[in-house]
């Protein structure tokens, strides 16, 4: 990855991160800390290698975005307002009655969705099952899952993750924002699910560990899963929650928090300096 496409992906992430905060702003409820930190991926995966059609969400042949911690989706819906799929405009109606973007992504509502989140845990499961379809029918699609770090306490991961590399699921990437932070305080402390890479490679899986904010490191990642034959992938991002805001950085107790006016405006200057410098 050049230089130049390094910044073009970093002011695009930026534009991701300032989206993420008009809607959890704008609803006054919302999780903007897990959103935020996997904005850089997710901005990389829309940008760069998902295979989609902006006129066709519903494209057979299109890879698939599995948001497994749905309630990040202002992440998603920034990224997807970002790639054309509906206006930017309409992230302002994030969580509002009668709104398409609601507090969990809706396939049947957002263009774009290809999952509708629910208990984490789900969307792993949902993933496995796209990616043995494509297998069966002899589809050259790829399977995405984000999951949080926090959500590796759920054994339903471990029962898709165990029946992914039981069906040789090569064409199955699983993505974990590993911010080290739940809605409870550190993962360590609440239920640790450390060792992250071991316990994948356990069960089968290529293990990619990347910094989740450095977009060369992510590309080089994504790459190299496609070239994994016979397994699934698990790659883990490294990431910082809050990314980007300085009050929100490294705390958990922006996981679920919505920021008033004033923490609105030094939230989106945070980001306006990031902008300058890029």
């Amino acid at each position: 990855m050049n230089e130049e496409r390094r910044k073009q992906l970093a002011k695009a992430a930026n534009e991701v991160r300032k989206g993420i905060l008009t809607e959890v702003y704008s609803a006054q409820s919302g999780h903007p800390g897990g959103s935020l930190s996997i904005a850089d991926v997710m901005t990389y995966l829309y940008q760069e290698e998902l295979r989609v059609d902006v006129k066709d969400p519903r494209w057979e042949d299109r890879d698939r975005l599995v948001l497994s911690k749905g309630h990040v989706c202002p992440a998603l819906y920034a990224a997807l307002a970002q790639k054309g799929f509906f206006p930017w405009e309409e992230l302002k109606t994030f969580r509002k009655v009668g709104s398409r973007l609601q507090g969990h992504p809706d396939l049947n509502k957002a263009p774009g969705v290809d999952f509708t989140a629910g208990s984490l845990g789900q969307g792993v499961s949902a993933a496995a099952g796209m990616a043995l379809a494509g297998k069966i029918t002899g589809k050259d699609y790829r399977v995405y899952a984000i999951l949080g770090d926090g959500e590796l306490q759920e054994g339903e991961v471990w029962e898709s993750a165990m029946f992914s590399a039981h069906y040789k699921l090569d064409n199955l990437c699983y993505i974990i924002d590993n911010n080290g932070l739940q809605i409870d305080g550190n993962i360590r402390d609440v239920c640790s699910p450390y060792p992250i890479d071991e316990k994948f490679a356990a069960f089968g899986f290529e293990v990619i560990t990347i910094d989740g904010h450095d977009f060369e490191q992510i590309e080089e990642a994504v790459q190299k899963a496609k070239t994994v034959k016979g397994k699934p992938t698990a790659i883990i991002a490294k990431t910082v929650k809050g990314k980007g805001v300085s009050f929100m950085e490294g705390k958990a107790a922006w996981h679920g928090a919505a920021p008033n006016e004033e923490q609105y405006e030094t939230a989106m200057g945070d980001l306006a300096k990031i902008e300058e410098v890029l």
